[in-house]
């Protein structure tokens, strides 16, 4: 019985366009993945930064990150995650179900906000992320990541709010702690 269970999975993992690992040796032959540098953008991520001075950030300060998720966001992000849900990368599946097709994983759109924190100058450390989920997000879609520094918790650590839009509709709201230490040299 394992042995079909195990065979199901990899009958999946291949339905579904995921590369697997069964810890045999074994030529699985994967994409190169594009190689992103640090503090590079790629020409379809759009930031927008508010803060004036890169020394001091206080409340107010703002940024925000904008990208379209595609079809291979989502399809590396199941092979990264191991969430292979198939309402996430089955047309068929997910056609049947209450959103009446595929929609990205809640995760992988909650870090355009980790994406739009790590432009924040200094060195960005995540402490806390609250998240609420309001709508979904399809494939194509074009979203945009809010945050605003609404509190300086004193130590280099701030609270902000966080959200996710699609156009003008939130899709996830929320809230997050950082501490932003200087980049080493």
């Amino acid at each position: 019985m394992f042995n079909s269970v195990v065979a199901a999975n990899r009958a999946a993992f291949a339905a579904f366009g995921v590369q697997h690992d069964n810890g045999e040796d074994e030529d699985v032959t994967e994409p190169p993945a594009e190689r992103i540098e640090p503090n590079e953008d790629l020409p379809e991520w759009h930031v927008t930064i508010s803060e004036d001075h890169p020394d001091h950030l206080g409340v107010g300060d703002r940024v925000e990150f904008t990208k379209t998720i595609s079809d291979d966001d989502v399809r590396q992000f199941a092979a990264a995650s191991g969430d292979t849900n198939p309402l996430h990368l089955d047309d068929e599946f997910a056609e049947q179900t209450r959103f009446r097709g595929r929609i990205a994983h809640g995760t992988l759109v909650g870090s355009l906000i980790s994406a739009g924190l790590a432009r924040l100058p200094g060195l960005t450390i995540y402490l806390s992320q609250d998240l609420e989920f309001h709508n979904p997000v399809r494939i194509g879609d074009r979203l945009t990541a809010e945050c605003e520094i609404v509190e300086d918790l004193g130590d280099e650590q701030y609270r902000l709010t966080t959200r996710v839009k699609s156009d003008d509709e939130v899709v996830i709201d929320g809230e997050a702690v950082v501490l932003i230490d200087e980049l080493p040299n």
